[in-house]
């Protein structure tokens, strides 16, 4: 889950969500239409976030995505960042597959 950092400037509270390294875990979602994405992955209800985003525009495995899940990219494997977050709605997901955080940390 991710963890609400806090800061008061002139009175004025504001609150973060971003989640750090650690908060998130990274996941492929596969989203209707075709969209692979992958990212720090956060649900609160219908609403859906992915921090640190990319859209996985060749897959590059000779074993589809369960392969960079686990393995994380290959050479071949083609990231379009999409610089911050995306957000979508949980009906819209298809599937959502969980990476491995040794082999994707640096990736994103």
């Amino acid at each position: 889950m991710t963890k609400v950092k806090k800061i008061v400037v002139d009175g004025v509270t504001y609150y973060s969500s971003k989640p750090t390294q650690n908060d998130s875990p990274i996941k492929i979602v596969i989203l209707q239409r075709g969209w692979c994405m992958v990212g720090r992955f956060e649900r609160k209800d219908n609403d859906c976030k992915l921090f640190d985003a990319a859209v996985i525009r060749k897959w590059g495995t000779t074993n589809g995505l369960g392969q960079i899940a686990k393995d994380g990219p290959t050479s071949e494997t083609v990231l379009d960042s999409c610089n911050g977050v995306v957000e979508f709605d949980y009906l819209t997901v298809i599937a959502a597959i969980s990476c491995s955080e040794i082999k994707w940390q640096n990736k994103l």
